[in-house]
């Protein structure tokens, strides 16, 4: 129960920094981020953790790549 009560607190707090997010709906996703650590123990953390780099760095990848539809110059313009 201490640490659905601090997941909460930590997730109410990040909502603050977080667009879209309120601070009740950021407390939500601290209790069930807690209750899903419980769940999916060491391994399956390690494994959420490096799924959800790779999911970022290919997303960034494609974004940047040159030569695709999605690439922008943002740089220098007005």
């Amino acid at each position: 129960m201490l640490g659905k009560i601090i997941g909460g607190l930590i997730g109410a707090r990040a909502a603050r920094n977080t667009r879209g997010v309120d601070e009740p709906g950021g407390a939500l996703m601290g209790v069930a981020a807690v209750a899903l650590a419980r769940r999916f123990g060491l391994p399956g953390m390690i494994a959420a953790a490096a799924g959800g780099y790779a999911l970022k760095r290919y997303n960034e990848r494609r974004r940047v790549t040159p030569g695709s539809s999605t690439y922008s110059r943002s740089q220098g313009r007005l």
